[in-house]
C-alpha cells in the first residue's frame, strides 16, 4: 500500500527509506527519506475524521489565503499528488505527505517555561494572521469537538443509562463533576451573550503540535491542522493550560505529582498575549483563565462519561482506565481553580511591567 501512496506523489518506493515517526494517537504516521528529500506521510484515521477531503479543502484554502497575505509564514501544507490532489485515496484509505521541515523538532511534554512560551505565541500567530479569512469558509472536520453543553447532556444521559456497578465505583469524581457544573453553565451564557468570537482556532494545542528550532528553541510553525475549524479563542489557550501546566499528562495515576507550575501559566500568557492583544476583546481577555477551567473540565466530563457508558470511545487498558483518567483531570482542574486568584495577581503585575516598559519606550 505504501508503495502506491509514494508513487502517487511521483517518489520510488525502492529508493526511500521508510520509518515510524511519532507517538500520535490519532493518525498513523511515517517519515519518508528520498532522493528528492525528506517527508512526513500520514495515514488518516477515517474512524475519527469521516470526510479526509474536507481537511484537504480546509488546508488549501488557508493556503492560498497565506500565500496571498503573508506569504513569508511558514505555512507546512501538504504536498499535492501527481495528479494534483491534496490527499491520495485508495480503497476507503486516505494518506497525505508532507515536508519535513529541516532543523526542527518536537516535544511530548513541556519541560521548561520557554517550549510553553514559543508554543503559545504560535498558536496566538496562526490565529491573528487569519483573521481576515471567513472561518465559516472552512468545513468543521469534528462536528461539536468541543461543544461543552453536548458533553454535558452526554453526561447527564450517562447517568440515567450508564452502569449501575460503574455509578457506585465512580461516586466521587461524580460529586466533583457536579460541583464544577458551573463552568458548563457559563459557557452556556458565553454563547447566549455572544461573547466570544468565532475564529479559525487549531482545537489541538498539544506541545508536539508545534516545530521548534533546533538550534534555538524557537518556534516555527503549528502542524498537525486536522482539527483547524471555526471554534473560539477558550479551545486553543485552555487546551494548552490543560496539556502544559502540569508536569503529567492525564495518563498519570499518581495524583499527588499532579499540579499547576505558575511559570509555565505566565509563558503561556505572554506569548498568546504578544500575538492576540489587539484581536481579543476586553471581554474575552477577561476569560482567559476560564479558558482552562473550560477545557479541563470539559475532558474530566469526557473520560468519565465514556467511564459510565462502558469505554465506548477512548481506547483503555483495563476497567478502571478512563476512571482514572478523570480523576487525574478533576484533581488538575482542582489545583488549577485554587491557583486563579494567584494566576490573576501574575497577570496583573506582568501587565503593570508592560506598561511601565512601554511608557519608557515611548518617553525615550
Amino acid at each position: 500500500m505504501i508503495e502506491k501512496v509514494l508513487k502517487a506523489y511521483g517518489l520510488e518506493y525502492l529508493e526511500c527509506e521508510i520509518e515510524p515517526f511519532g507517538n500520535g494517537l490519532i493518525n498513523q504516521t511515517w517519515k519518508v527519506s528520498a532522493k528528492s528529500g525528506k517527508y512526513i506521510l500520514q495515514k488518516v484515521n477515517t474512524n475519527v475524521f469521516h470526510s479526509p477531503q474536507d481537511i484537504a479543502n480546509n488546508t488549501l484554502k488557508i493556503k492560498k489565503y497565506l500565500d496571498r497575505v503573508s506569504p513569508q509564514y511558514l505555512f507546512i501544507a501538504p504536498a499535492t499528488t501527481t495528479t494534483g490532489l491534496g490527499v491520495f485515496e485508495n480503497n476507503e484509505a486516505f494518506y497525505r505527505l508532507f515536508p519535513f521541515v529541516a532543523d526542527s523538532f518536537t516535544v511530548d511534554a513541556v519541560t521548561e517555561a520557554n517550549q510553553a512560551y514559543h508554543a503559545a505565541k504560535q498558536f496566538g500567530k496562526f490565529t491573528r494572521i487569519l483573521e481576515a479569512f471567513n472561518p465559516h469558509d472552512l468545513k468543521v472536520t469534528i462536528p461539536d469537538f468541543h461543544n461543552l453543553s453536548l458533553r454535558a447532556e452526554q453526561f447527564t444521559l450517562a447517568l440515567e443509562n450508564g452502569s449501575q456497578e460503574r455509578l457506585k465505583i465512580a461516586k466521587w469524581a461524580i460529586s466533583q463533576i457536579e460541583t464544577f457544573s458551573w463552568i458548563a453553565d457559563q459557557f452556556k451564557e458565553l454563547l447566549q451573550e455572544n461573547s466570544l468570537k468565532t475564529r479559525v482556532t487549531h482545537h489541538d494545542t498539544k506541545i508536539n503540535n508545534v516545530l521548534l528550532h533546533v538550534g534555538s528553541g524557537r518556534g516555527l510553525s503549528v502542524i498537525d491542522l486536522d482539527t483547524v475549524m471555526p471554534g473560539y479563542f477558550i479551545s486553543d489557550v485552555g487546551d494548552m493550560m490543560r496539556t502544559y501546566l502540569s508536569p503529567v499528562n492525564e495518563e498519570e495515576t499518581s495524583l499527588d505529582k499532579i499540579m499547576v507550575r505558575n511559570d509555565v501559566f505566565l509563558a503561556i500568557y505572554k506569548g498568546y498575549m504578544e500575538e492576540m492583544r489587539r484581536s481579543l476583546t476586553i471581554r474575552e481577555q477577561e476569560l482567559f483563565i476560564y479558558s482552562g477551567q473550560f477545557m479541563i473540565y470539559m475532558q474530566a466530563l469526557r473520560f468519565l462519561t465514556d467511564y459510565l457508558n462502558n469505554d465506548i470511545y477512548y481506547p483503555v487498558s483495563h476497567a478502571e482506565h478512563n476512571l482514572m483518567r478523570a480523576k487525574n483531570q478533576i484533581t488538575l482542574l482542582i489545583a488549577y481553580t485554587k491557583s486563579e486568584e494567584y494566576f490573576k495577581q501574575i497577570i496583573k503585575e506582568y501587565e503593570a511591567d508592560l506598561e511601565i516598559s512601554s511608557s519608557k519606550i515611548i518617553s525615550n
